[in-house]
């Protein structure tokens, strides 16, 4: 065994998970010397360390072009464009919750300095997922990003319905963790590896155990696919979603399933190239019964966070078509380019509308019934109009930023349907779940627009925290349905090692 060096460990590389690591450490110790009622104090120096973070991203992304793909930790790590973009989002998913978290906890008087460190060991498990080359890395970044997120949701701490989501969350979790580590036993019982690299060049040649190798990568997909909220393994999301304090619901609806299907995406295509067409027509199956499920059920729900909870899950299905694309080496990098563009759009859409299921839920939880938006044009005009624009994003109409990521997600599904006629059926269910959707997300824009809500009807405060966020979300939703093509050229080059 090789002694690891200098060299070798390449810390530079991987500067921003280890300044925000560090800094999160110590938030913890500085956090016991604020006094609760200023607890706000460690939501800024959150955001603050999330800020420094973003400057090392910034400078890393600026170096790219002239340094290249670069290893680290012995080539457990690996720093490529595609970990660099996905670190971004997670930065700019952690400051927004942050600042939605700033007027959401203390009107429910749960505000605690625990929580923002939470969301920082949360982001720092999220950029290792990102960046991991190996699959022990994949499973210590999957327990990092996981548990936070059970704490979290069971912040409120005298509420039996947090508390139900946070322990539901747990036990799934930690079955789901149990499937992933004997899928990684597996494959290292079938290829000797545990390395992406490895595990590719092993099954390219003549495998220890092939069978056993696959059989492992199927328990792969079954961890990782709870985290992304797929069909089978999204019996967790309604409830979770439902049960949790409605900022913790936002971050998590994007930063767990990005961060999932960051795993997903370069395990299955850098790791299992070979195996191609066995998880290819898996992840085209899973797809189609995530899409369905997914919009048909939200189609019955009358509490808006249960109703983004089955949202949430559709969502999984259109990255997950673009994911079925990628099983063709020729349509790797553009498939995994609009699965990026696709998750940077959702991350934005969805926690704006969250953001704004916030803006008028109650001091005491409730008030987020789909009924309760009846009358907002109103009442709160510039709310309701945030709101139209995520609803328009998320069913894909035009022009916003939800429309040009399916457009991209379906074409590259196109573009391989004449090597698979599958991949033809998966886009036209993509396509007809969609119109779908539009049914649910619409009712919400009609109850605000068409329906008289109650005039006495008290709305809680937007405190510029929460009205930075709404402003952030509803600007980049428009901004991305505009003009695109900066951000999706920049997702193209952002390149899966091995592609």
């Amino acid at each position: 065994m090789d002694i690891p060096t200098l060299e070798s460990l390449n810390l530079l590389a991987v500067l921003p998970a280890i300044i925000l690591a560090a800094y999160t450490g110590l938030l913890l110790v500085v956090d016991l010397f604020i006094p609760n009622e200023n607890k706000q104090r460690t939501a800024l120096l959150a955001i603050l360390g999330l800020g420094a973070t973003g400057v090392a991203l910034g400078v890393q992304i600026n170096q790219y072009s002239a340094i290249g793909d670069q290893m680290a930790f012995g080539g457990l790590v690996i720093v490529d464009g595609y970990a660099l973009f996905l670190q971004g989002i997670f930065l700019l998913s952690a400051i927004l919750g942050i600042l939605m978290a700033m007027n959401y906890l203390p009107r429910r008087g749960i505000e605690r300095g625990e929580y923002y460190s939470l969301i920082l060991f949360t982001t720092v498990g999220s950029m290792f997922m990102a960046l991991a080359n190996d699959l022990m890395v994949v499973f210590v970044a999957l327990e990092l990003l996981s548990i936070p997120l059970y704490v979290l949701s069971a912040f409120i701490r005298d509420d039996p319905g947090s508390e139900e989501a946070g322990m539901k969350y747990f036990l799934l979790g930690a079955f789901s963790s149990a499937f992933f580590v004997y899928g990684v036993a597996l494959i290292y019982g079938g290829t000797g590896t545990t390395s992406l690299d490895g595990v590719a060049a092993v099954l390219a040649g003549e495998a220890l155990n092939l069978p056993l190798a696959l059989v492992g990568m199927g328990l792969l997909l079954v961890g990782l696919g709870f985290k992304v909220a797929a069909f089978p393994f999204h019996m967790w999301t309604p409830d979770v979603y439902q049960g949790a304090p409605t900022a913790a619901t936002g971050f998590m609806s994007v930063g767990a399933k990005v961060a999932g299907f960051a795993a997903l995406i370069r395990v299955l295509v850098t790791a299992f190239p070979g195996a191609a067409q066995a998880w290819g027509l898996l992840v085209i199956a899973i797809a189609i019964l995530t899409m369905i499920l997914g919009n048909v059920t939200a189609i019955s729900q009358s509490n808006a966070k249960r109703m983004l909870a089955y949202s949430s899950i559709a969502h999984a299905g259109y990255i997950l078509v673009a994911l079925s694309a990628a099983q063709f080496p020729e349509l790797a990098q553009e498939a995994s380019s609009a699965a990026l563009f696709y998750m940077l759009t959702y991350t934005i859409t969805n926690l704006g509308a969250f953001a704004v299921v916030m803006a008028i839920e109650k001091d005491d939880g409730s008030g987020v019934e789909i009924e309760d938006f009846a009358g907002l044009a109103k009442s709160r005009p510039a709310v309701a109009l945030m709101m139209l624009i995520f609803m328009l994003s998320l069913t894909g109409l035009p022009v916003s930023a939800g429309m040009v990521g399916k457009f991209f997600v379906f074409g590259v599904a196109i573009n391989a349907a004449s090597q698979s006629v599958w991949l033809a059926i998966v886009a036209i269910v993509g396509v007809l779940t969609s119109v779908v959707s539009a049914f649910y997300y619409m009712r919400i824009v009609y109850m605000m627009y068409m329906r008289d809500g109650d005039e006495e009807a008290e709305y809680p405060a937007i405190k510029p925290a929460l009205g930075t966020a709404l402003a952030v979300t509803g600007i980049g939703t428009l901004v991305l349905g505009f003009l695109p093509t900066l951000l999706f050229d920049a997702a193209q080059r952002a390149l899966i090692a091995g592609l």
